[in-house]
């Protein structure tokens, strides 16, 4: 059984066990240092989470963290692992709990919810009060939070838990209780905000701050709209429930019980101001746009909570190592469906805007067949831009491997296909229509009859007693 956590701070306290948090206890400026240690610290090898304790501007012992999940150390930590588990074992293992789904969660009464100890009601709330808040990047509109956890229920069906929403969307802070809030077409909020101001209705909302790792961690990932994530969060603890609560607001609603942050309040309905510009995943601004409102009117905490944010940029990031298997994972096992040839799909890149997809053909154009499946997907559709294909033999987690199947396996005049006009991620800076793309296929694997091969080739194996000599130089390399 891997070890399980169902609030921030525990995970935090096996992070500084094992090495991989670092506090810094002078005093910092919030806008020009903690974005920097962000980026920083997601760029070390094995970098670490890092607690501010001391923040200009803020009474002390407010506390800002960042990059809780910004290495593969950390992620393979998040999941109860070795930190030194490598990414394609992380891969196969969360695809190996994927199938515990559903674990239904544990719902704890609110004396026992660690979220509810203080409460602040409407007139009382002041966010910049509340929280640390800070600029990420230097041109971002204003403070934003980038690491929370939305929930939301299906207006037409709210009692349904199946179809509650647990969503990481950008948030600016606009005022001490009004926030803006993205919510492009493509996200499962977007559909559920759509039910409810068609009828001009108020969307209830709860939006939660410093959660246990894998609820962050489901928030992100690209699931059915009917899979709760909630019984994700137990199936990847190993089938332990994942512990909620009943919002004090709305009945239908339910949050984790060790959120830091508890926001509750409702999305104003057919109302749209400018939000942005922000620092986005893809390596720049998004620039503004128009995008709903919120209202929030109640407000629980934990008695001195602590603000975690993450640091978006220029690949790798803290939200890479969050989105790189939570993305490659789920497509994998939708493709795995139609095409059980696949082996594995590495989405890690820029989530998932390039795919990766190992597999072995039975026949000729299969492999130009998965990409298209792929494109076709939920998240693939929007934010897949380029698909490589490669044999089963590459593992599409080790870029050299995938460089030499470029460089052996493609010919430009053949494996090579473009597809005009697609749906696409509007914060995408390549797309001169935001939201309208093409599609860029790459068939990198051997060819299979009926494709024409005019050589044979025969791939080199690796000597016999390879992996007995990797584990050797291993062992002697420790021991120095």
């Amino acid at each position: 059984m891997p070890k399980v956590y169902q609030d921030l701070r525990s995970f935090l306290e096996v992070l500084e066990e094992e090495g991989q948090l670092v506090r810094v206890t002078n005093e910092v400026d919030p806008d020009t240092e903690i974005g920097a240690a962000g980026r920083a610290a997601s760029r070390i090898p094995n970098g670490p989470a890092v607690m501010f304790e001391h923040i200009n501007g803020y009474p002390k012992g407010q506390k800002v963290v960042t990059n809780v999940h910004g290495s593969w150390a950390n992620h393979a930590l998040m999941m109860g692992m070795p930190k030194n588990t490598s990414t394609k074992e992380q891969f196969f293992e969360l695809n190996r709990r994927w199938d515990l789904f559903p674990v239904k969660p544990n719902i704890v009464s609110r004396e026992d919810a660690p979220c509810k100890e203080n409460t602040l009601e409407e007139g009382e709330i002041n966010l910049f009060e509340l929280l640390p808040l800070y600029r990420i990047n230097e041109q971002d509109a204003g403070c934003f939070i980038s690491k929370a956890s939305i929930i939301t229920a299906d207006p037409s069906d709210p009692d349904n838990f199946d179809k509650t929403n647990v969503g990481t969307y950008r948030i600016q802070v606009k005022g001490k209780d009004r926030i803006g809030m993205q919510c492009l077409a493509m996200h499962d909020i977007a559909k559920q905000l759509w039910e409810a101001e068609k009828k001009n209705e108020p969307f209830p909302v709860a939006i939660t701050l410093g959660n246990a790792p894998l609820v962050t961690f489901m928030a992100s990932t690209p699931i059915s709209y009917t899979q709760n994530e909630y019984e994700f969060v137990g199936a990847l603890n190993g089938g332990v429930p994942a512990d909620i609560v009943k919002s004090d607001l709305y009945d239908h609603l339910y949050v984790p019980a060790g959120a830091e942050v508890v926001l509750e309040g409702y999305i104003v309905p057919r109302v749209r101001t400018v939000e942005g510009p922000f620092g986005e995943f893809p390596g720049s601004y998004s620039g503004s746009r128009l995008q709903c409102e919120a209202k929030i009117t109640h407000v629980t905490y934990r008695t001195n909570p602590i603000f975690e944010n993450l640091y978006l940029g220029m690949p790798w990031s803290e939200i890479d190592y969050l989105m790189a298997l939570n993305t490659s994972v789920p497509i994998y096992k939708q493709l795995k469906v139609d095409f059980p040839e696949i082996v594995a799909v590495n989405a890690m890149y820029t989530h998932g805007m390039t795919e990766i997809i190992s597999m072995k053909p039975r026949y000729g154009g299969q492999a130009t067949g998965a990409a298209f499946r792929l494109l076709s997907t939920p998240h693939g559709m929007p934010y897949c831009h380029n698909v490589i294909v490669v044999d089963d033999v590459v593992d599409p987690f080790d870029l050299d491997q995938v460089m030499w199947a470029l460089s052996t396996r493609v010919r430009p005049d053949k494996d090579v296909k473009v597809v005009p006009n697609c749906a696409g991620m509007p914060l995408n800076p390549t797309e001169e229509i935001p939201g309208i793309t093409a599609k860029l296929i790459i068939d990198a694997t051997t060819p299979v009859d009926p494709e024409p091969m005019k050589r044979s080739v025969e791939l080199l194996k690796d000597p016999v007693k390879t992996a007995e000599y990797t584990k050797i130089i291993t062992d002697l390399m420790a021991a120095k």
